[in-house]
């Protein structure tokens, strides 16, 4: 079986959603035989209190070393300050995570077959290499979203210069990972127009644990405690960013203020929050509550006291992301309100699993109308959400995907061993064609 380092900005007990992902794989990797070490950072993004409770930080170097057990896991956590709204101050924790994990990994970690670096920021692509040639060991490099297209595409970075020495990082990155994965199609087409080699690109989605989702009635704790029973309510649950373009969506509440049964629902935080409570303040719109970031034990239950859920993007960022919370969504049995391109992954998802409808990003009116038609038709609603469960079973569960990644170091690490990790065909469906 191989060591596998995983070189990760977030991972458990952040309750961010990447960092979700990275300690289910990490721990799936584990059951599958591999001996599997995390070099992260330190709880920076959406503290969970219930979840660092559970996963205590045993301090190892002062500040600027801890160490923590994720199910059976190894994990050290460097010391990183907490995520700011400014750039500059956002790439000064990002060197400061980059030189401290570098170090770390070198001096801690011991034989490492198999390196894998999820981005963001896609620097981290530079010391899985840094690494793999200390260890003489190949890096696969997990694309989350695709940078530096997606900074971009919402004006975060706009000076000429630093975008072409960031495209010319990006290169240098994707020409040394052995393996690129990616989480979507057109992602993946993406890469391979940039001069990726289509035989170095893999399609392996995002995925949700179906046994830990789940659907749940619409009456319960947390609905009665915020005062949304008997509401029709519109969610939505993650970051405030500027990639969402949640600032339409309140324009669209504006618009429906005169609904009486309607709820708008904002859960998390992000560098928009406090614009967003101001607009909501300065508009007196009612209908919408935004609550801070909730321990991820009560993302079903938040699911379930919604009747449709948001999963906004803003105009042209649907084709360098596509939010993992859907995958969520679909199996808490919700229909799903798509804010995206019509010709982005998340659109092509939503209509191929019929669990919901797609509007045009930025587009309060059809975003209005969308929940206007939802509040009139909620067995169309209801089967959507059944069909969303159904389809988000089928294709992301965590067991089918993690596999893929099983049957990836394995083949990376030249310990493939036929049918040990391949239920359903999943070897067969790391290489998709494009």
């Amino acid at each position: 079986m191989a060591h596998v380092l995983v070189l990760t900005l977030v991972f458990p007990p952040d309750g961010v959603s990447t960092a979700v992902i990275m300690g289910e794989l990490c721990a799936d990797l584990k059951c599958a035989g591999h001996d599997v070490t995390v070099v992260t950072t330190v709880p920076h993004y959406n503290r969970d209190r219930e979840a660092e409770a559970r996963q205590p930080l045993v301090r190892k170097w002062g500040p600027l070393l801890y160490s923590s057990a994720y199910q059976g896991v190894r994990a050290l956590h460097v010391g990183m300050p907490r995520k700011s709204g400014r750039m500059v101050v956002r790439l000064l924790a990002w060197a400061q995570f980059h030189v401290l994990s570098l170090f770390v990994s070198a001096v801690l970690v011991r034989r490492v077959d198999i390196i894998l670096a999820p981005s963001p920021p896609l620097t981290t692509g530079v010391c899985a290499w840094l690494l793999g040639r200390f260890y003489r060991a190949p890096y696969i490099y997990n694309v989350q979203e695709l940078y530096p297209d997606i900074a971009i595409t919402l004006g975060a970075v706009k000076n000429r210069w630093i975008i072409s020495l960031l495209f010319v990082l990006e290169r240098f990155v994707y020409a040394r990972a052995r393996v690129i994965t990616v989480i979507a199609g057109r992602m993946g087409r993406r890469l391979i127009r940039k001069g990726v080699p289509a035989d170095k690109v893999r399609l392996i989605p995002n995925f949700v644990d179906v046994s830990d989702m789940v659907p749940l009635p619409k009456g319960n704790e947390f609905s009665c405690r915020h005062g949304l029973d008997g509401a029709f309510v519109v969610s939505y649950a993650g970051n405030m960013g500027r990639a969402q373009g949640l600032e339409w969506l309140l324009q669209a509440a504006a618009l429906l203020r005169q609904e009486p049964r309607l709820k708008f629902l904002l859960v998390g935080k992000g560098i928009l929050q406090k614009r967003l409570q101001t607009i909501v303040q300065e508009r007196a719109l009612d209908n919408v509550l935004i609550l801070p970031h909730q321990p991820y034990s009560l993302v079903p239950q938040i699911y379930a006291s919604s009747d449709i859920c948001l999963v906004p993007l803003a105009a042209n960022a649907a084709s360098d992301a596509i939010p993992s919370k859907v995958y969520r969504i679909m199996a808490c049995g919700r229909p799903v309100l798509a804010c995206a391109d019509a010709d982005s992954d998340l659109a092509d998802l939503v209509m191929t699993a019929r669990c919901g409808t797609v509007v045009a990003p930025e587009s309060p009116d059809a975003l209005a109308l969308a929940i206007t038609t939802a509040m009139r038709s909620r067995s169309a609603c209801a089967a959507m959400g059944e069909s969303g469960r159904a389809h988000v079973t089928a294709h992301y569960a965590r067991e089918s995907i993690s596999a893929q990644y099983d049957a990836l170091v394995r083949e990376l690490s030249g310990n493939v061993v036929a049918g040990a990790s391949d239920a359903g065909g999943t070897a067969a469906r790391l290489q998709r064609p494009w």
